[in-house]
């Protein structure tokens, strides 16, 4: 069965020391120049953001995780003959519980 858990060498997490103006927003971060410098316009989100970020994707990824193993015993059980309601049941149990612990997600979908 494919892992869900995160993996955190998927994530990069060195941070960079900076500069911003309180004024304008320029940022700086000043590194020795070998003489190819070229100036190119980034986008940059502040560390406080990417960590809280990194924190709502690890709960996603949990919840993703425990969807995906309530989900593969649905599909995968397979009830003794005339025990389909206890098992049923259970499950139904085991889902509500998993819905209790699940954080709703209030975003629109991203179109590929």
């Amino acid at each position: 069965m494919e892992s869900f858990a995160p993996e955190e060498d998927r994530y990069m997490t060195d941070y960079i020391q900076a500069w911003q103006c309180i004024g304008c927003g320029k940022i700086e971060a000043p590194q020795p120049c070998i003489g190819v410098c070229q100036d190119r316009k980034i986008l940059m989100v502040g560390k406080d953001d990417h960590e809280r970020a990194l924190a709502a994707a690890r709960d996603l990824q949990r919840q993703l995780h425990d969807t995906h193993a309530l989900l593969s015993q649905l599909a995968w059980s397979m009830p003794r003959e005339g025990q389909w309601e206890p098992s049923w049941r259970a499950l139904q149990t085991r889902a509500r519980e998993l819905l209790n612990t699940l954080t709703p997600i209030d975003i629109e979908p991203v179109d590929d």
